[in-house]
């Protein structure tokens, strides 16, 4: 009888952990179709470039960042237009705020999936907070390094130098080997013939309705499973993965990014695992970190791609995106007075935001569309 028990038990867990992987390849497509909704409603990479054709100062250059980004629903596409612009020559001192702007805008993704929480106040205050820590984190990189970069170019100079010892004429490029493009194409192929009964834009919108339908179904049961199977063996082992400590969670955020070349993915994941209690929003925000570093390989391995005289200053602006990251994360995270003040902030939008949840839609809508271009009509 004992053996017949265990062997239910196993089979349900077997289950459990089938649909967990199932859940989290919806998410994955999910947030691949409002991506590439996005993409079509803004015109993608050559909207992108559109909206960069205003930029004539660093203030106009980092809302634009943010907007486009926003927009376009990948700051890896963004850094990698930049980099194709300034290979055409946009001069640094406007590409380097633009990619300050960057990574502002895609922190929009891991915000929409904390939605998915919304039906419990609890749930939802724990995945807002872990959403949002990543806001914060760059809201405070571009405020302590923006102004250093306009006074004194500091990491144009040091990226100028790394640039110089290594410019290649080889082309690394690896934009054919995102083996999760590969993995999620064969889905976002069947949206795509789906929604092609619509014209342009109009697919373009369904694509945005449909991703974010599949989000808060699949963060809703997402959630209740991993409630169930984080436990023993299962909760040890990611908690030694991630939780760890800084040093371990920000080695696995940088991997994994660098694996699936995109930050939005990696954050989007861990959100539902904030909101089941799994992690403290303390506890994800060094792998957010990591995330923040890692998807810096989209930018280099772009500048790989350029060949010529464009070549190093391509790897200028990608390098610079790394320094960014990486000085952010040894100053903001290593310097006890400024570590937690991001964490702080997340907590505070979030007990707001849960007691007020038409609040949640406001910030996301306002920070990174109705404030980048109210700025921007206001500074033009």
């Amino acid at each position: 009888m004992n053996q017949i028990a265990e062997r239910v038990s196993i089979q349900t867990k077997v289950m459990k952990w089938i649909a967990i992987t199932a859940l989290i390849y919806l998410v994955l497509v999910a947030v691949g179709t409002v991506g590439d909704g996005f993409k079509l409603v803004s015109g993608g990479s050559d909207g992108a470039k559109a909206i960069f054709a205003f930029a004539d100062n660093p203030l106009v250059a980092l809302l634009l960042g943010v907007f486009a980004t926003a927009l376009v629903q990948s700051s890896s596409t963004v850094t990698s237009v930049i980099v194709g612009l300034v290979a055409g020559g946009l001069p640094l001192s406007v590409a380097i705020p633009m990619v300050m702007g960057a990574n502002i805008g895609t922190t929009i993704t891991n915000t929409l999936v904390s939605v998915g929480h919304i039906r419990s106040k609890d749930e939802f205050q724990r995945a807002f907070a872990a959403s949002t820590v990543h806001d914060f984190f760059n809201l405070m990189a571009v405020l302590i390094f923006l102004p250093l970069e306009i006074a004194f170019g500091v990491l144009e100079k040091a990226a100028r130098y790394l640039a110089e010892l290594f410019t290649l004429d080889a082309n690394l490029s690896m934009k054919d080997y995102n083996f999760m493009k590969s993995l999620t194409a064969p889905a976002l192929d069947l949206i795509k013939q789906i929604t092609s009964v619509l014209d342009g834009k109009l697919a373009g919108i369904a694509m945005i309705v449909l991703g974010i339908s599949l989000i808060l179904f699949a963060v809703t049961f997402l959630g209740k499973l991993l409630k169930q199977v984080m436990v023993g063996k299962a909760k040890a082992m990611l908690h030694g993965a991630i939780g760890k400590g800084p040093v371990a969670g920000i080695l696995s955020g940088t991997a994994v990014t660098v694996m699936v070349q995109s930050s939005s993915t990696t954050t989007s994941l861990m959100v539902p695992l904030a909101g089941s209690g799994v992690f403290s929003t303390r506890q994800i925000y060094p792998f957010t970190l990591g995330a923040n570093i890692g998807t810096t390989i989209t930018a280099l391995l772009a500048a790989t791609a350029i060949s010529g005289s464009a070549a190093e200053v391509a790897l200028t602006v990608a390098l610079v995106h790394v320094l960014f990251n990486v000085f952010a994360v040894v100053l903001i995270y290593g310097l006890p007075m400024l570590r937690d003040i991001p964490v702080r902030c997340a907590e505070a939008l979030a007990r707001a935001c849960a007691r007020n949840k038409s609040a949640a839609m406001a910030y996301v809508v306002g920070s990174f569309f109705v404030l980048p271009g109210a700025l921007l009509l206001a500074i033009r």
